[in-house]
């Protein structure tokens, strides 16, 4: 079989594979059909994700067919498609007793620590299989997994009814963000990018107000729409230079900061802006077993990922696809790649 490795940063390979077996651990083999390109596998591509190793199989966004289980196996069968938690942990360590496993200090996440879905073949646990919405195609499932990370910094966030929210950046993970913070029914959505075209998407899928951060000073906007209070919730997803600092000056006094970011270049931060509001800065990495969360929202109705795909490439054009992530183009939203034949 082939896959799709990172040798080292910024050197991209179609390489030959051995098709993995079932055994007792990994006892259910999926066929791949459908793998994301995440803001993150083009940081591993990059060199710039601190958590990567390589030489790297990437892809942690994997949707598939199961083709073989082994014994004991009773959440699938044969013939189901579903998509994969890229979340290993060890179950043991403190992390895994607090029920944090996506914290878990002997951590392993497939695409990143180890070997991902940009593959042929993947051999999981049937622990780690989800089984895929019918309404959603090979393609729109992939968005299951950026939005059960949405979920997860929605919990973190500890979001409710009286907040307001405001999200920095809205590429996918911005709009990701937004489709859930909705659902928590807060006082005002705020959004920011640098971006109009992206504003304008985001004010069509529910934010209250935008505001274009080339053209207008943040904290300084974000708390003339909050009557001079500023966000009680400030999420951070854009994670660029700068971006976590605007966070803190413009959340408000007792207000939580989301921050998602994994670049390890220094970034400004004061300590007064966090004292002084008693400001909670809290981490959301990954996803902590929210993968049938987002199923039951998709089935229920409240959650649409349709429409969310702007591009596809066959996944023997890996290198075409990153490059044309690279480019910027305006038109691109998320791309995913296919393993049809």
């Amino acid at each position: 079989m082939k896959g799709v490795q990172i040798v080292e940063p910024n050197k991209l390979q179609i390489v030959d594979l051995e098709k993995p077996q079932i055994d007792k651990e990994n006892n259910v083999l999926v066929r791949m059909v459908a793998a994301g390109i995440c803001g993150s596998d083009v940081g591993i591509y990059h060199g710039t994700n601190a958590a990567a190793t390589y030489p790297r199989i990437i892809g942690h966004e994997n949707v598939g067919i199961v083709e073989e289980i082994g014994e004991g196996v009773t959440r699938v069968k044969v013939g189901d498609r579903v998509i994969i938690d890229q979340v290993t942990a060890c179950g043991h360590c403190y992390a895994c007793r607090k029920g944090r496993p996506n914290v878990c200090g002997n951590l392993k996440v497939r695409g990143v620590h180890i070997d991902g879905g940009y593959r042929e073949y993947m051999a999981v646990p049937d622990r780690d299989c989800y089984l895929v919405p019918e309404i959603l195609s090979d393609e729109e499932a992939v968005m299951i997994e950026p939005t059960t990370i949405a979920v997860q910094c929605c919990s973190r966030a500890e979001l409710e009814s009286e907040d307001t929210v405001m999200i920095i950046g809205s590429g996918a993970l911005g709009s990701s963000i937004l489709r859930i913070v909705k659902l928590y029914n807060p006082k005002a959505i705020i959004v920011t990018d640098i971006d109009d075209a992206k504003l304008e998407e985001a004010k069509k899928n529910g934010a209250t107000y935008t505001i274009n951060s080339l053209k207008e000073d943040v904290p300084a906007k974000a708390h003339e729409l909050t009557e001079g209070y500023g966000p009680t919730v400030t999420i951070d997803a854009a994670c660029v230079k700068g971006s976590l600092l605007t966070a803190l000056q413009a959340t408000g006094n007792a207000g939580r900061v989301i921050t998602m970011g994994f670049s390890v270049a220094p970034t400004e931060v004061n300590q007064f802006v966090i004292t002084s509001k008693e400001l909670d800065v809290r981490g959301s990495r990954l996803q902590n077993r929210k993968f049938q969360d987002v199923i039951d929202l998709v089935n229920e109705g409240k959650v649409d990922l349709r429409g969310s795909i702007s591009h596809t490439w066959n996944f023997e054009d890996a290198q075409a696809a990153f490059d044309f992530v690279d480019s910027r183009d305006p038109s691109y939203r998320k791309g995913v790649l296919t393993f049809k034949k």
